[in-house]
């Protein structure tokens, strides 16, 4: 089992706090802590953190008030590298982070084989996770048009991120439909629910600005650990 490579530090920040403002977590209107003294809890440099706080105030989710302090704001929907991500732990929020399983070029899956332009897709198997807490199996088909190798050294743990830098791909839109299934048979021992058990279930179909297919997933979650929400909203 590999580590994907994980996201910037500074982006990391960013996306935990985006996500704790989504989540209600972080309330509208309240006073972040000091600066270092948060860069001290959260265990970064301050300069690592302030980077972190001018990509969340650029997103329109933090008001910086020189001599005052960090003020949040909320907005119903931002850009960020996380956008599409719908789970969450059940008392909301939880950084996104992955193991990769595996890594292979195959001919696509039934499900997909309609969608995109190439006979063949990258699928990858991965362990996905909330901070530390392990919450979802996912399996990934990437249209192989738009790269001819994949390895797990190219990967990181958002694939929209991997995608949008890497592959000049940015995804815009995403239709999901969730239910439930049983874990397939090539759930790993690392798991801690066995192949065959029920847990919640999400097919999704990725779309690039062009409106055409790219990606194809399907992901198995513990909905004992993790909530499928989707927040909506006008600006």
């Amino acid at each position: 089992m590999a580590q994907t490579s994980e996201l910037p530090k500074f982006i990391q920040l960013s996306e935990m706090l985006i996500r704790e403002i989504a989540a209600g977590r972080l309330a509208d209107g309240v006073r972040l802590p000091p600066e270092r003294e948060m860069a001290d809890e959260l265990g970064v440099a301050v300069g690592t953190l302030r980077k972190a706080l001018a990509d969340v105030e650029a997103k329109g989710l933090l008001d910086r008030v020189q001599g005052s302090g960090n003020y949040v704001r909320h907005r119903p929907a931002v850009d960020s590298v996380y956008a599409f991500f719908r789970l969450e732990l059940l008392q909301g929020g939880g950084l996104p982070k992955a193991k990769v399983l595996s890594v292979d070029r195959l001919p696509k899956p039934a499900a997909f084989a309609a969608l995109g332009g190439h006979a063949d897709g990258h699928r990858i198997r991965r362990l996905r996770f909330l901070g530390e807490v392990l919450v979802a199996l996912e399996e990934i088909w990437l249209d192989a048009g738009w790269r001819d190798e994949v390895g797990v050294a190219d990967l990181t743990d958002s694939l929209y991120y991997f995608y949008r830098h890497e592959l000049d791909l940015v995804i815009v839109a995403v239709e999901d439909r969730i239910g439930i299934d049983v874990l397939p048979d090539w759930t790993p021992s690392a798991f801690h629910l066995p192949a065959g058990e029920t847990v919640g279930h999400i097919t999704r179909v990725s779309r690039s600005a062009a409106k055409e297919a790219a990606e194809f997933s399907r992901t198995w979650f513990d909905a004992g650990r993790a909530t499928y929400i989707s927040r909506m909203g006008k600006g």
